[in-house]
């Protein structure tokens, strides 16, 4: 993990792509997209199945480290309407079960609103964006607001980058601007859009299991 500063707050960034608030005991997780895999495969497109078991797999190692007691979902958690599926939905109560004690917030995003809240027997509190936590603004989309430093997903960002053999590697990243901070998307089973940085912004990408800081570039 890499231990940073955020809007006067201690922050960690985890190489799950998770982003854990100190002050708060609160981890954030963007653009889960739990059951994608599911719904394309009941469109007939070849994905790999034991997605969501993995991600879960993933979620624990971040609470784990970080001894989250709160996990705050930044929109996407379920990708469609066919995410509803039996499958999923069983390994998900299966993994809340074990976890009764845990609270789990969602805040709302666009594949949300397609797919629908949650069941209510996994013990969610559903909200809109924003959810203020101190001084932060936690949402799903990253749209700067004048009262708080945003925190939200959408993006799935990534920074690309050359190797040595002048390849280019494209890498998740965390992208902490001046207003609002992108966290990559959380699940494995998701595209990246690839992002401009401005002059001042922090660039984190994930690499080998590892968060790296990139140099910012140099204000005008």
């Amino acid at each position: 993990m890499l231990r940073i500063r955020l809007a006067g707050e201690d922050a960690l960034l985890h190489p799950t792509g998770t982003l854990y608030l100190s002050r708060w005991h609160t981890l954030l997780v963007a653009d889960a997209h739990f059951g994608k895999a599911v719904s394309f495969r009941k469109l007939g497109v070849p994905v790999p199945s034991g997605t969501t078991s993995g991600n879960l797999a993933k979620l624990d190692e971040a609470i784990a480290a970080t001894g989250a007691q709160q996990v705050v979902f930044l929109g996407d958690f379920l990708h469609s309407r066919r995410s509803h599926a039996a499958g999923t939905l069983g390994v998900l109560h299966e993994w809340r079960a074990a976890r009764s004690d845990l609270a789990l917030t969602l805040v709302r995003g666009n594949h949300d609103d397609r797919a629908g809240d949650p069941p209510a027997s996994l013990g969610f509190t559903v909200v809109d964006e924003p959810l203020a936590l101190g001084p932060f603004a936690l949402c799903h989309h990253p749209r700067p607001r004048a009262d708080a430093y945003v925190l939200a997903g959408h993006w799935h960002p990534c920074i690309s980058v050359a190797g040595r053999a002048f390849e280019r590697l494209r890498l998740p990243c965390f992208w902490l601007g001046e207003e609002v901070g992108v966290l990559p998307a959380f699940g494995s089973f998701t595209g990246m859009h690839r992002i401009d940085p401005r002059a001042g912004d922090r660039i984190f990408p994930i690499a080998d299991d590892v968060v790296r800081a990139l140099p910012p570039l140099p204000l005008p």
